[in-house]
């Protein structure tokens, strides 16, 4: 199952069960949201999910982009994604999250044809503020799947206040052989589905006040249930990343863990800037400055010739056109080599810096500090020309 056809059972299945169809946002949010980036598919919902009645229904789904940076040195592994979509289902004040579940088993069972036996879920076990989500509990155990119960693990929030919840999350079997042990103890369980029960709101004061509705948020990332799908052992083996793991190795010959890197950073370089953003020392900028720089330590770590301007157009306009982005290639390849160009000239200034250092000689943090504010060199960039 390919991941057009994937994306269409997903929304199909919940479009069947009354959900109405969202367009995917930007992943720069609005004017006033403190965030950076819209990291989960609730993100554009927020206020909905706190009570404001959305116009169309109180049931959703969608496919929506997002980034993460948390996970950023965790790239190149089988799983972690800097730039990723997801699929989403929401309820607003409708049905609750055993029903949610019930869905969810039975889009991932029936719909996509997985083993019963390869799925694994957790569950919130309670604390000292809230109680154990019994519900969901009873549900997994009445459609025979293994429950863990876990307490920080299986609360989610947006951050340090606003709406939050107990969750309960779906892993699935990535190991060879029978399943063993339970996502608590074996990392072969990977975390695939994400459902939330949206029943509180976090104070200032660390407090819970329940929300004036109930309601369900899930979050599915499409490369992780693709590799499922697939039976791949990384989400890079999967139909979505081929064109980059086709075209790279031609282009520049990377070891495996640089490929990875190489295609994770220039796919969500891509994307950001068709959303907005340009490079820059602050903010949203900066993000992608730094995964414009890491990208290019790698590739010049070997030869130093090697340029983001052999990006073939095509692999830029498909990354565009898989996010659902119109924007000109050309512009996004202009900001691309602007970047390097910029980055070539640090580079080179900064090893004419560094040559003035007594050789071999340890840099203290006053160093540090000092080759940043005078002559912006990030410590991260010293690290790498010193290596």
């Amino acid at each position: 199952m390919n991941v057009t056809e994937t994306t269409r059972r997903f929304l199909g299945f919940f479009a069947h069960h009354g959900h109405q169809l969202l367009q995917g946002s930007s992943l720069v949010p609005p004017d006033g949201d403190p965030v950076l980036f819209t990291t989960a598919g609730m993100h554009p919902l927020t206020s909905y999910l706190e009570g404001r009645p959305h116009p169309k229904g109180r049931r959703l789904t969608g496919v929506q982009r997002c980034l993460r940076t948390t996970d950023l040195d965790e790239v190149g592994d089988d799983t972690h994604l800097t730039v990723f979509q997801m699929l989403g289902s929401w309820s607003l004040g409708d049905y609750t999250g055993p029903q949610s579940l019930r869905w969810g088993y039975e889009l991932l069972v029936n719909g996509f044809g997985l083993d019963p036996g390869r799925l694994h879920a957790t569950v919130f076990g309670g604390d000292d503020q809230a109680e154990p989500d019994v519900a969901s509990l009873q549900t997994w155990t009445d459609l025979g799947v293994p429950v863990e119960l876990t307490t920080q693990d299986n609360w989610w929030s947006n951050g340090p206040v606003g709406p939050c919840g107990p969750d309960s999350e779906i892993f699935a079997w990535t190991g060879t052989g029978p399943p063993q042990g339970t996502p608590g103890s074996d990392e072969r369980w990977m975390e695939l589905w994400n459902h939330v029960t949206m029943r509180y709101r976090r104070r200032d004061d660390g407090g819970l006040e329940r929300l004036p509705q109930l309601s369900v948020d899930t979050g599915m990332g499409l490369e992780r249930l693709l590799m499922v799908l697939q039976g791949q052992p990384s989400v890079y083996g999967t139909d979505l990343f081929g064109p980059w793991m086709s075209t790279l190795p031609g282009l520049w010959q990377p070891d495996q863990r640089s490929l990875r890197l190489l295609t994770d950073h220039l796919r969500a370089s891509i994307v950001i800037i068709a959303d907005g953003v340009r490079p820059s020392n602050t903010g949203r900028g900066y993000v992608l400055r730094r995964l414009l720089r890491r990208s290019l330590t790698t590739l010049w770590r070997d030869d130093q010739t090697r340029t983001l301007g052999d990006l073939p157009v095509p692999l830029v306009e498909h990354t565009l056109a898989r996010f659902g982005q119109d924007t000109d290639s050309r512009l996004v390849r202009d900001v691309l080599r602007g970047e390097e160009q910029r980055f070539g000239s640090l580079l080179s200034r900064g090893r004419k810096v560094l040559a003035q250092f007594e050789p071999g000689r340890p840099l203290t943090e006053t160093d540090l500090a000092y080759l940043h504010e005078t002559h912006g060199l990030p410590p991260e960039l010293v690290t790498e020309l010193l290596g």
